[in-house]
């Protein structure tokens, strides 16, 4: 289809959403810092860059990806894989054992691939129990069947992801990125006061929100850090304007009279976070969506979402904003089951610890292709992902070991894979 043939007034529809959203009136009544108020901007000072790398503490990431490609055949091929580095001092460390100066990180990827039956997407959930990361994961668990978010039993699950392979493959990417997050925890290396990044939320869909939680309370106490970080979400645009607000603010008033440690005019940076409250939530997401609820019941995972800034680029505005999905039972050490909605939003925040959180980021932030963006993240999904040319490297692969097998015929072996759409 043609661009150009799509009506003008879908066209004009978007423009008009899109104006309304990012020139309306901001919910925040002020720009200035209240203290001890996680709903108000709190303005602190950026790491200094030469001593980003002072720090003891490691900065493991985590990060997952899956691709599938179907044939005309009706063969599909298809995979998913989830991995880890850690960064400590500014140097990536060695979490593997396979001796290569430049491979340091730890990943895992599955042995089935093909699917030319319901049994292979079964045999291909199965494998994923069997991995032991994740076998691990449903250990802490504990002895039960009922962890998935997808059905109240595992047979029951696996009848409803093994559907689609899409919804399968992405289900088990999720599984084996969550179980990464408690073998990280439990590596002789790892400390308290570790950091572990993720991309995207705290807020799995595939596993049950009082199962995910135990993993949340499990990291607060053993003094580990876990942050999720995404710069793509529609709070980002709901906040628009209060992005904007906080910018002019800091550009025409507070770094005249902020008082800097930074003594070099140039070096000096001012950096940004605060609580997205519920009314921007609400706007951003569904109103009665269980991803937007605050507390460890009742909703979605045990995250409490923050937007920050941990560089300043003047005049890029909402480009180098970040999303942070924080650990509650850090936010909120005493947070419980038991509280509403109403009473987590009343419980005091630890601002202590919420300020050395982002404080500790700004050292991931300054020295990157993504400024304001942890580098840790950006250099996982490097580690990880698979590629736009997954489909012609894996039928590459599977061409030749077909051919040196010797068992199929030069014609045979190219029709296999053959894509009727380029004959269109």
């Amino acid at each position: 289809m043609n661009p150009k043939e799509i009506p003008e007034e879908a066209i004009l529809e978007i423009a008009s959403a899109i104006n309304s959203k990012v020139n309306k009136t901001s919910n925040l009544s002020s720009p200035v810092s209240v203290a001890d108020d996680t709903r108000t901007p709190q303005y602190f000072e950026i790491t200094p860059f030469s001593q980003i790398d002072n720090s003891e503490r490691t900065f493991f990431a985590v990060d997952g990806s899956s691709n599938q490609q179907e044939f005309y055949n009706g063969v599909c091929i298809g995979v998913y894989a989830a991995g880890y580095l850690g960064y400590q001092q500014g140097k990536q460390t060695c979490l593997n054992d396979l001796n290569d100066a430049l491979i340091k990180g730890k990943s895992y990827f599955p042995s089935r691939l093909m699917i030319t039956s319901d049994r292979d997407k079964e045999s291909i959930f199965d494998e994923l129990l069997n991995l032991p990361p994740v076998r691990n994961l449903l250990a802490f668990f504990g002895k039960t069947d009922d962890w998935s978010g997808w059905a109240s039993t595992l047979e029951k699950t696996k009848e409803v992801i093994c559907r689609n392979t899409m919804t399968l493959f992405s289900f088990c990417q999720s599984v084996l990125e969550w179980s990464l997050i408690l073998e990280i925890s439990e590596l002789p290396r790892t400390k308290r006061g570790d950091f572990i990044l993720r991309d995207g939320n705290l807020r799995p869909l595939d596993i049950k929100q009082r199962y995910v939680q135990m993993l949340g309370r499990h990291l607060h106490q053993r003094g580990i850090r876990l942050v999720a970080i995404t710069k793509n979400s529609p709070i980002k645009f709901q906040l628009s304007s209060t992005f904007r607000k906080i910018d002019n603010y800091l550009q025409s008033d507070l770094k005249y009279k902020f008082d800097f440690a930074e003594t070099e005019e140039r070096k000096r940076k001012i950096c940004c976070w605060f609580e997205v409250d519920d009314f921007d939530l609400a706007e951003a997401y569904n109103a009665g969506n269980l991803i937007i609820r605050k507390g460890i019941s009742g909703g979605r995972g045990f995250g409490l979402y923050f937007v920050a800034r941990l560089d300043y680029v003047e005049k890029l505005q909402n480009y180098d904003w970040v999303v942070a999905d924080l650990n509650i039972f850090d936010a909120i050490p005493s947070v419980t089951e038991q509280m509403s909605h109403r009473e987590v939003e009343k419980t005091s925040r630890d601002m202590e610890a919420l300020s050395a959180i982002f404080l500790e980021l700004t050292r991931l932030t300054q020295e990157h292709y993504l400024l304001g963006y942890p580098y840790p993240l950006a250099e996982v999904h490097n580690f990880v992902s698979l590629r736009k040319a997954f489909k012609q490297e894996i039928i590459s692969r599977v061409k030749m070991s077909l051919y040196e097998s010797a068992h199929m015929e030069h014609v045979d072996i190219e029709n296999l894979f053959l894509d009727i759409h380029q004959r269109f």
